[in-house]
């Protein structure tokens, strides 16, 4: 195949798919390269911007997606109205703050840091596919890990976990950092659709993250 074949062999993969598509798929697929893959994707990603398409290749860790293009975002949403997930609730949003940040965990770590129960939380994010299983912590009783999807980055516009913001990026001031998780939760709670059709800024979730995990520190200092 010549590179043009390859560009749209794969351009019809990813639009047949629906979901990430691992790159080493698209290697044996096609019986290209790691290095050519790359090539053709990042071709093609730039080709959709350039042109300014409705749709964009997003690279995915070690996978890349098809999706609409983030600008035309209102009339995907308008055109699907109806189809509209429910929002994420406050609760929702501080639970995969929690694990965006201290992944693998389990439900106990975010029990202990948020102080309440999360069980239905957590199934709930399990449902919407923003966090899953992954294994079990070598602990008496063996309880379940979760970690953050592949639809998450997809939903903030990250390609990997390490375009996470740093967590010290946030105020050091514990009043502040209060008055900040209140305020960028609430923005997201707004915002937050895990749809194809929008992307969700990361700043929202490190200011929460960032004072949930000062909560903590707090808790800890005074028990101490």
């Amino acid at each position: 195949m010549d590179v043009k074949e390859v560009e749209s062999a794969i351009e019809g993969i990813l639009f047949a798919a629906g979901e990430p598509v691992g790159v080493e798929r698209l290697c044996m697929t096609l019986e290209i390269d790691r290095a050519t893959a790359d090539a053709v994707c990042q071709r093609l990603a730039d080709q959709y911007s350039y042109e300014r398409r409705g749709i964009r290749l997003v690279k995915l860790e070690n996978c890349y997606q098809l999706c609409s293009a983030p600008e035309y975002a209102d009339y995907i949403r308008r055109a699907f109205e109806s189809r509209r997930p429910a929002k994420l609730s406050q609760p929702a949003l501080e639970v995969l703050a929690i694990i965006a940040y201290y992944q693998p965990t389990t439900k106990a770590y975010v029990d202990q840091i948020r102080g309440v129960d999360s069980a239905y939380t957590v199934g709930l994010l399990t449902e919407r596919d923003l966090i899953e299983e992954c294994g079990r912590l070598a602990v008496p009783g063996r309880p379940i890990l979760y970690r953050t999807t592949q639809n998450f980055l997809r939903s903030f516009g990250l390609s990997s976990l390490d375009e996470l913001p740093d967590l010290s990026s946030a105020s050091e001031e514990e009043e502040q950092l209060t008055l900040d998780m209140q305020n960028q939760v609430e923005r997201l709670r707004e915002q937050a659709e895990a749809s194809d059709s929008e992307q969700i800024g990361d700043e929202e979730l490190v200011a929460a993250a960032t004072a949930l995990a000062q909560q903590e520190g707090a808790s800890e200092a005074e028990k101490g």
